[in-house]
């Protein structure tokens, strides 16, 4: 029969359930108008993805209905036999891709993944380093309005004032005055490669915890176009569902021996990965999200095809295009270019906000989100950047051509921005332009 929010056929699904559209019409008219809207813009969020319909199939699953409280062979309820053998099997994933000791998979998402490493490092009070937000860094690497930032005192590391990347000579001497306790590496909008044998030799120095976060990144590590922390550092963190097309959940890889165990006085017996795993749960989080785990599951088995290594390569070859292309449109980008998936536009010497430009960009089908620039004199919540990341659109099936294109359509709208007929007819042509493109996970049309 047909339904009134949209006209879907209602048919019963393989285990004989109702589809969605038949039990609540209105959020079944919310997911048709969100799935229009994806299928008709252009995904530019750095920290985005397309996940696939196995993914997506697996997030939906039955494994939602299972408490799993505790770790595989070692759990707090009944009838876990066969979860047991889906969370094993999802680490083992994890440990093949990025040669890891360890990994945790039950973390929430990147910031509890991140909040159990400084509980199983730290105590209240000890000193961190990280990259500060205005920078390219993250909200839990030391951020004032962030529990890193009131919990723990906060070491800020900077960037270099000509090439706006990562100084680390100033790194190692600030390290080496403070002697922080952990050192973090990794960011949300920082274009460049990070140098974690550089990285490593300071925390070395100074007997510190060094931790990568590779929320971002963790897709172009698997596809080899950046370089694997793992070898490198203590601990690292990452989320699931950014470049590497995972479901929205997290993880933690680390070696199994605390090397500064002794060093910090510690009266915790247990190796690091113990250590890890006991801050996930019991201290933090209760039971994990096995639905979660089982789409992780998936994505791994997925990002271990040799075609998600030609996916990742073609993400940074998407970035380098449209910044060049921008580049050549008259645009200042942070630190010149990008590395990786990621290019930050700065705006600082045009007359609207980051915020406004992003806005007007929407508008006209071009999703972003506005973001800081080192330097910034705006409010965090104007800025006077943009953000854009290349990730969704090469999910998508497009390459160097359309990013050439796609800055063509930035570039008409920032140029107009008080426009609305100019937004309107590059609203058409961003409709018309992603119609020749099938978005992963999302049904025929």
């Amino acid at each position: 029969m047909d339904n009134s929010a949209g006209g879907a056929i209602t048919q019963p699904d393989t285990y004989g359930r109702p589809h969605l559209a038949a039990v609540d019409c209105r959020v079944h008219e919310l997911l048709l108008r969100q799935e229009r809207q994806e299928r008709t813009t252009l995904k530019l969020i750095a920290s985005e993805n397309f996940a696939s319909s196995a993914v997506l199939e697996a997030t939906g699953s039955i494994f939602t209905n299972k408490y799993a409280e505790g770790y595989p062979g070692a759990r707090y309820y009944a009838g876990n036999e066969i979860v047991d053998e889906l969370e094993n099997l999802a680490i083992e994933r994890l440990k093949a891709l990025f040669g890891c000791e360890h990994a945790n998979v039950q973390p929430y998402s990147g910031s509890p993944a991140n909040q159990a490493i400084y509980r199983a490092l730290l105590s209240p009070g000890d000193k961190m380093m990280g990259l500060p937000l205005p920078s390219g860094g993250h909200l839990t690497h030391g951020w004032a309005v962030n529990f890193s930032g009131t919990d723990y005192q906060r070491i800020p590391y900077g960037l270099h004032e000509k090439t706006q990347q990562i100084d680390h000579d100033r790194l190692r001497e600030t390290a080496k005055r403070e002697r922080p306790k952990l050192i973090w590496v990794g960011g949300t909008a920082y274009p460049r490669i990070f140098d974690y044998a550089a990285m490593a030799e300071i925390a070395s120095e100074v007997n510190s915890y060094l931790v990568a976060d590779i929320a971002h990144i963790s897709g172009l590590i698997v596809a080899g176009v950046h370089p694997n922390p793992v070898h490198h550092c203590d601990v690292v963190s990452s989320t699931s569902h950014k470049s590497i097309r995972g479901p929205r959940g997290g993880f933690i890889l680390s070696r199994n021996e605390d090397r500064y165990q002794a060093l910090y006085h510690s009266k915790n017996n247990h190796n690091l990965a113990k250590r890890i795993d006991r801050a996930v749960f019991p201290l933090l989080q209760g039971g994990p999200h096995m639905n979660t785990i089982a789409a992780l599951a998936v994505a791994l088995h997925e990002a271990a095809n040799p075609s998600f290594r030609v996916y990742g390569q073609q993400i940074v070859k998407n970035a380098k295009a449209l910044a060049q292309a921008l580049l050549e449109r008259g645009y200042d980008l942070v630190t010149g270019g990008t590395d990786n998936h990621m290019l930050i536009l700065d705006l600082r010497d045009r007359p609207l906000s980051g915020k406004a430009y992003a806005e007007r960009l929407s508008q006209a089908g071009i999703i972003t989100n506005f973001n800081m620039v080192p330097g910034d004199w705006r409010h965090p919540a104007l800025t006077s950047g943009i953000r854009l990341g290349t990730p969704a659109v090469t999910s998508v099936g497009m390459g160097e051509a359309e990013m050439v294109q796609i800055a063509a359509f930035i570039d008409l709208v920032c140029r107009q921005p008080d426009d609305p007929d100019v937004h309107a007819c590059v609203r058409r042509d961003v409709a018309d332009f992603c119609a020749a493109f099938d978005v992963p996970g999302m049904p025929d049309r």
